[in-house]
């Protein structure tokens, strides 16, 4: 279809690669963001090779390798620092055709901005209802403003306003059971070698650093904990050295290393998968249609595939938007429904909801074959729409 206008809520991931895709198809974009100040939410996130090749469709690829990190190992090793897997993941980039480039959220969200036109973002604007009739979609914002077009992509997060609006009601996320700390520190070789992913895990917690770009690890430790809990007197590197005493020592150092104001300290939560993705003329991308918990790695990436699947069926089909809608969403449920089920399943191995599972799983970990490992990410990521 020719000539339409596209009016995106949320300027995270998700807002931005639609945005980008639909504006180099020549369809009119204007992306709303509900804050002054674009905070991305966590520090750093790993863009697995599915989600880079949508970037280097868009053609950002050169970006993307200047800001990412070389990761051509990945290792497990238990709580005493001993190894349990070790896996090259380089067979792994020959077979799917692309290097993964984990990434700051940060130099993400600024290369993906600036692709789109920082100064084109609506800033400060939150939108608090949308609907639609025959012939158009419009969002209402908390100042009294509208916007209208052809098509309302709600990319606003875990906390959509527009899935309300699908959904006819709020959902609230639901409590996956653990605590992440995260953050960025200066890459050292007494925490782990630079081109390494290393994650260290026992007693149902994990504490893992991985290279992204500028000489860095993005680390984040996990550990389950109730509902409602803070870091007892807000010292976070007091809470992280009572809950990783013991802990090998590249994770007491990087304990030692980090900057506590800078430590993201979020409760992890996903969302059930959906009935729908869309409504007419209205549709979901990223999180608000498909929050998972962060243990596949492929949250961004996913964001990343409905940017492209969304824009391809508008741009390839002409019954009606409606109908592309409709088929977006038919390529694309099954497959998020899926990873966000996998993740959840996957995360309640690592953190202890069933211990004797979570110990099944250490134990698997030590005989582990590296292929099994590097076929288990493949699979997911040729799964998707670029294969």
């Amino acid at each position: 279809m020719y000539d339409l206008k596209a009016i995106v809520i949320g300027a995270g991931m998700a807002g931005l690669a639609a945005g980008i895709a639909m504006r180099q198809a020549g369809y009119e974009v204007e992306i709303y963001e509900k804050t002054s100040k674009l905070r991305p939410a966590g520090a750093g996130i790993s863009l697995w090779s599915n989600g880079i090749k949508v970037l280097n469709k868009l053609g950002l690829g050169k970006e993307i390798a200047g800001i990412g990190g070389q990761m051509n190992r990945m290792e497990y090793r238990n709580l005493e620092g001993e190894v349990l897997t070790d896996v090259n993941l380089i067979p792994l980039m020959e077979q799917v055709g692309q290097r993964p480039y984990p990434v700051s959220r940060t130099d993400l969200q600024q290369m993906m901005l600036s692709a789109f036109g920082e100064s084109d973002v609506k800033m400060g604007m939150r939108c608090v209802e949308v609907k639609q009739d025959a012939d158009s979609a419009t969002a209402i914002f908390e100042d009294g403003s509208t916007a209208t077009g052809d098509v309302v992509i709600g990319a606003d997060g875990v906390h959509s306003v527009v899935r309300t609006y699908l959904a006819g009601g709020k959902i609230t996320p639901r409590y996956a059971g653990y605590v992440n700390w995260n953050g960025l520190v200066e890459a050292s070789p007494d925490l782990a070698e630079s081109d390494v992913w290393v994650i260290y895990v026992g007693d149902g917690k994990r504490a893992s650093m991985m290279p992204v770009g500028n000489n860095r690890f993005y680390f984040f430790m996990g550990c389950p904990k109730p509902q409602g809990t803070t870091a007892p007197n807000g010292d976070i590197r007091s809470e992280l050295k009572e809950t990783f005493a013991g802990w090998a020592q590249p994770v007491q150092n990087l304990i030692e290393k980090l900057d506590p104001e800078q430590v993201n300290r979020l409760e992890i939560g996903d969302i059930d998968p959906l009935p729908n993705l869309v409504e007419g003329r209205i549709a979901l991308v990223g999180d608000s249609a498909h929050a998972t918990t962060p243990t596949l790695g492929q949250g961004g990436c996913q964001a990343m595939e409905d940017a492209e699947v969304l824009c391809r069926y508008l741009v390839t089909t002409n019954i009606s938007v409606e109908d592309a809608l409709k088929r977006y969403e038919a390529e694309r449920k099954e497959r998020v429904a899926k990873l966000v089920l996998k993740a959840r399943k996957r995360t309640d191995t690592i953190y202890n909801k069933e211990p004797d599972l979570t110990q099944q799983w250490y134990e698997q970990l030590k005989q582990e074959d590296p292929q099994d490992v590097t076929g288990a990410i493949a699979k997911i990521i040729l799964g998707g729409p670029l294969h």
